[in-house]
């Protein structure tokens, strides 16, 4: 993103994306090294640890808008002009800038869509342990 800032003058917002999604990304990964993102142990409390995890759901908060905002970039363009040289009347998007970025978000977006395909299978397996093996009565 920043070393082509400048060279996609028909969605300007794409190159920023990459750039503020790359430095959430690290952020997040540097919030989880925190010493005090370890859970305290029983009988103990850890005031940094609260602050750790409104901080992280702040933070994830964010990349989850972050990147339905760079959908909404990237694909309304979707197969921009790549040509700089062209007298056209649309404005062009370097071709390396708007490729990476469309095939970035679209690996979050697929992650993310098999993330909660999983989360739905492994609750449905429960439901469905749970209703075959119901609890004995104590």
């Amino acid at each position: 993103g920043g070393i082509y800032l400048h060279e996609c003058p028909r969605q300007h917002y794409i190159p920023i994306h990459l750039i503020v999604l790359g430095l959430s990304s690290l952020l997040f990964v540097l919030l989880s090294c925190l010493p005090c993102s370890k859970e305290p142990e029983e009988g103990t409390s850890n005031p940094l640890n609260t602050i750790y995890k409104a901080w992280t759901s702040l933070t994830i908060l964010f990349f989850i808008c972050w990147v339905i905002a760079g959908d909404v970039w990237i694909y309304s363009i979707y197969q921009p002009n790549y040509d700089k040289n062209t007298t056209n009347v649309d404005p062009y998007c370097n071709k390396t800038l708007y490729l990476f970025a469309f095939w970035i978000n679209t690996l979050v977006n697929i992650s993310v869509g098999f993330f909660f395909l999983g989360v739905f299978l492994f609750l449905l397996g429960f439901c469905l342990y749970r209703g075959a093996n119901p609890p004995a009565d104590v």
